[in-house]
């Protein structure tokens, strides 16, 4: 055979290797339907062949026919099509670097590397699978045709047909099930191929709630009468606290949030705490009850929803709204919104975290292993068992996280025993460990994993070796975790409680709020609860979301009982907030903000519309976060509501009337926000009955007061400095509208702008109107005590007490009296006393101190973690050296003393502007006078009127408003 023969041969061969690879490559990325498709095609015969046997022999026999049977087959095999047509993650889910998993790998994957894996390999294996996203090339090759598309989209069709089919041949057999699932599908489908028929719904569910009573039916019936929604049938408050009260009965828990909300908000019945802390209760007690029948811990805890509007900066945007000003900007939300607008995704995120981890950065590695563990970008503060923030969802990966955790691990303890309890033997742990790093913390991780049997089969004894690992270096998990082993003895012969308390009080000495909270529950158990309401109080502050609040509910209800007058109005209304909470938390089963955050995601029209009614549902449900995201969608973009049932063409008066209600539901809640927009609402007649404009303008001053009272909204001080300016709403006071104006900037420094532009307006106006004769006006050139702004007196107050502070100090006065907090902190009874005890809190605070530290460092945001570290590694390599820096921090203080500008240098700015504007209308006036007067000239040539001078002639409407000044 001749060479080129040989090499065309050669090539021939590569070309088929490429393509058998580009094959395998575009079917592995391919979503896993055709597994579940093959199931469906097996099972479904059988079925059909087992029922096949009475239908033949009808032929022969004709015994009676078994609708029973034939209405529960059509039911399961409605239900089978059903889970497979939802099986799917949502889109807003999906993450480039997973991959979906099989049962039978394929040839190539035992070649080929993990996309998830480590080294460059991985590294250029997640690369290419990003470029096949972004280029055309590769979509071209490795994606669904058109064709293939529409094939798909119509086999999903004629599937949802079959459901719909199957369950009303079921139904119309009897099968009561299948009549509640035909009615919840046709309110809530499931697809874009489903159809959406609320009237369908109504009909359905009542027809099964009249034949079975059933609180799922009942309930939502009970939304329907109260909301009217889609017109279905008028609103009918009583109705719905009818069905409400059947349902809750019935133990749906939904139910009784709604009674526990009416009841406590007075919506269509009277106002009632004690029945709002009933139905709230056991709403709260079947959350607690899910909880606890999970592993050893308890469930994990649902990921925490999110409010759209603290994504763009809150209802107002950046800086002007309450929920991204102060120390709000350190929420998850706002901080997942400034990185999102600045072109950051969860991808980019991960992709780097990854990079980094993979050279070897243990710091890295251990964010990246927390992040897979939990799911999210974004962890709560109250430790592992608070859960992670719904904001930063990522796919959840725990054989990821084991490996980063182990990776980590392994440089303190490179092997493990084959008898688990047996690890403190040598040769087992490295020797020489002066800082164990990360090791600690990932130790934690893995004790729980094997505790939960999360991601690993569960072994107690594997739990309890890595427990104890972490715990020879202190860390506050690893002592909690131990301490619950301990209590309840899940290793064979290692159950002792006063060990589980010495390890309980480790953690908690760190600040752990879940220790907290076993350390509340071992007293109230024994019915110390004073003590335990310390400790529960402790575990809130700390960021405990679930147990503590349940356990303080449970006392304050208790307190409320034994008082046995009627309901104090403080334990009643603490009771009614802790249990809200809870139940609130606890949506195991039905989260309905997280279903309506996926549909809002999914992008489509379809999935707006359910977005927008499963908020309505759990807003009927008195969650104030789904008042707002609801009101704020019909708020926000009317646009994404157009061509839909909410609004057909534009957005309607009913439209503005469902967003006002629900923002003043949502302000009633403590949303300041909601609390000013309810009054822009009335300002602007938005929703509002039709009533005169000076009745509307003052409702509005009355919300913008009770906003500006919180000293947080600036935006709603700024708008009363405006009213009181004009005189709409409120009586026309300069003075009233100058202390508004400082107050907006002394709350928020960011309004430096439009105050100053609105000082400079106001002080112009007043210039004027002292001109023209009135009294009262601004004086640029002294200080009233009763025309003094309240940021001068606030102050002014400050520089007073200061000066007295001083005084007091300089001539051996008594000191300053600490302040009550850290007055109970310091004396207040901690119980029985013993010898040592000083000693042992001494060091319990120090021990303390340094656990807040690390608590600090773990709970840091880890974008902007990356963002500081990637912004160190560039300036490491640049060319600045350290004396530039230098220099440049010494310029920066040089010019620091010039940037604050005397209030002389303001008063006399303000005077020349003032005077600036004068002149601007005095130039006006003369024009406008002299234009007037070649008018007249004009008329008088042409009619041979009567020359009044520069005085209006009459009809003319300035001759009402000219002023003569005498």
């Amino acid at each position: 055979m001749s060479p080129r023969k040989n090499a065309s041969s050669r090539r021939a061969t590569w070309l088929a290797f490429g393509l058998v690879a580009l094959a395998a490559f575009s079917a592995s990325a391919q979503p896993q339907t055709d597994s579940i498709e093959t199931t469906q095609l097996e099972l479904e015969p059988s079925v059909q062949q087992n029922d096949q046997v009475p239908n033949d022999a009808t032929v022969y026999s004709e015994p009676e026919f078994d609708q029973g049977a034939e209405a529960t087959r059509a039911y399961k095999s409605a239900l089978f099509t059903l889970s497979n047509l939802t099986a799917h993650p949502p889109s807003h889910t999906h993450d480039v670097f997973s991959q979906p998993t099989t049962t039978t790998p394929s040839l190539l994957s035992a070649f080929l590397p993990n996309p998830q894996g480590q080294g460059p390999l991985g590294s250029a294996i997640r690369i290419a699978l990003k470029l096949r996203q972004q280029f055309f090339l590769f979509r071209l090759f490795g994606g669904p045709s058109g064709s293939a598309a529409r094939r798909k989209d119509e086999e999903m069709r004629g599937k949802a047909i079959k459901v719909v089919d199957l369950l009303q041949h079921s139904a119309e057999l009897g099968n009561l099930d299948a009549l509640y699932t035909l009615g919840y599908i046709s309110l809530f489908p499931p697809s874009s191929h489903f159809p959406s028929d609320p009237i369908f719904a109504y009909d359905s569910l009542l027809h099964h709630a009249t034949l079975t009573g059933n609180a799922s039916s009942q309930a939502l019936l009970a939304f329907f009468h109260a909301t009217g929604y889609a017109d279905v049938v008028p609103i009918d408050q009583a109705q719905a606290l009818l069905y409400y009260t059947f349902a809750a009965q019935g133990g749906h828990k939904g139910a009784q949030m709604a009674l526990g909300y009416r009841y406590w908000s007075g919506i269509g019945t009277v106002e009632d705490c004690g029945r709002a802390v009933e139905w709230y209760e056991a709403a709260a007690d079947e959350a607690m009850s899910m909880f606890l029948s999970g592993p050893p811990g308890g469930q994990t805890l649902p990921q925490t929803a999110t409010r759209l509007s603290d994504l763009d900066g809150g209802v107002f945007g950046p800086g002007a709204s309450v929920a991204s000003t102060g120390l709000n900007v350190i929420k998850p939300a706002v901080k997942a919104g400034l990185a999102q607008s600045a072109g950051e995704t969860w991808d980019d995120v991960l992709e780097y975290y990854i990079f980094n981890a993979d050279r070897g950065e243990k710091d890295f590695a251990y964010k990246l292993g927390k992040i897979y563990y939990q799911g999210s970008i974004y962890s709560s503060m109250g430790g592992i068992a608070s859960g992670s923030e719904g904001v930063g969802r990522v796919p959840q990966d725990f054989h990821q996280a084991q490996l980063y955790f182990l990776q980590i691990a392994r440089q303190v303890w490179p092997r493990d025993p084959a008898n688990p309890l047996q690890h403190n033997e040598p040769g087992y742990k490295a020797e020489n460990i002066k800082q164990a790093g990360y090791a600690p913390k990932s130790a934690a991780y893995l004790g729980r994993m094997y505790l939960r049997g999360e991601g690993v089969k569960q072994d107690y004894a594997m739990a309890m070796m890595w427990f104890e690992r972490g715990a020879e270096f202190d860390d506050r998990e690893c002592h909690n975790m131990l301490g619950v082993m301990w209590r309840d003895g899940l290793v064979p012969g290692r159950q002792d409680m006063k060990i589980a308390l010495v390890q309980f009080t480790k953690a908690a000495g760190a600040e752990l709020a879940e220790a907290h909270v076993n350390l509340g529950k071992y007293n109230y158990y024994r019915g110390e609860f004073k003590l335990a309401v310390t400790y529960f109080e402790a575990a809130v502050r700390f960021g405990s979301t679930f147990e503590a609040h349940f356990y303080l509910a449970k006392i304050h209800t208790l307190n409320i009982r034994i008082a046995n007058e009627g309901s104090p109005a403080g334990p009643c209304a603490s009771a009614v907030s802790f249990f809200k909470f809870v139940a609130e938390r606890g949506v195991w089963d039905d989260d309905l903000l997280a279903d309506a955050e996926a549909a809002w995601y999914s992008g489509t029209e379809r999935g707006k519309e359910i977005a927008i009614l499963k908020w309505w549902v759990a807003a009927e449900r008195g969650s104030e976060m789904a008042q707002n995201n609801l009101a704020y969608v019909l708020d926000q973009d009317r646009s994404m509501l157009r061509l839909t049932r909410f609004a057909p063409i534009e957005a309607s008066n009913d439209t503005a009337l469902l967003a006002l209600t629900q923002w003043t539901r949502s302000a009633a809640q403590r949303n300041i926000d909601a609390l000013v927009k309810v009054g822009d609402y009335y300002y602007h007649g938005l929703g509002v009955p039709d009533e005169p404009e000076a009745l509307r303008w003052e409702k509005a001053a009355k919300y913008y007061q009770s906003a500006a009272d919180t000293q947080f909204s600036a935006l709603a001080m700024w708008n009363l400095g405006w009213m009181y300016e004009n005189g709409i709403g409120v009586p026309q006071d300069f003075h009233l509208a100058k202390r508004h104006y400082d107050l907006a900037l002394e709350t928020n420094k960011e309004a430096y702008l439009p105050v100053l532009l609105s000082l400079v307006k106001l002080y112009a106006r007043s210039l004027w109107y002292t001109l023209q004769g009135g009294k009262d006006g601004l004086n640029l050139w002294k200080y009233d005590a009763d025309k003094m702004s309240v940021a001068e007196r606030a102050r002014l107050k400050r520089e007073i007490d200061s000066g007295s502070k001083d005084a007091s100090q300089k001539d051996g006065g008594a000191q300053p009296i600490p302040n009550k907090e850290e007055s109970i902190e310091e004396f207040e009874d901690d119980g029985k006393w013993y010898i040592g005890k000083a000693s042992e809190d001494f060091r319990r605070r120090q021990r303390g101190e340094v656990a807040r530290a690390a608590a600090a460092e773990d709970d840091d945001d880890p974008v902007q973690w990356a963002r500081e570290r990637r912004n160190a590694e560039n300036e490491r390599d640049s060319d600045f050296g350290p004396e530039d820096y230098f220099e440049a921090a010494m310029k920066l203080g040089a010019h620091r003393g010039e940037e604050e500008v005397d209030e002389l240098t303001e008063t006399i700015l303000l005077v020349a502007l003032c005077a600036l504007v004068a002149l601007l209308i005095y130039v006006r006036t003369r024009i406008v006078r002299r234009a007037r007067g070649q008018e007249q000239e004009q008329q008088q040539d042409q009619g041979g009127q009567r020359d009044l001078g520069v005085f209006p002639l009459p009809g003319d409407p300035a001759r009402q408003e000219w002023n003569i000044v005498h």
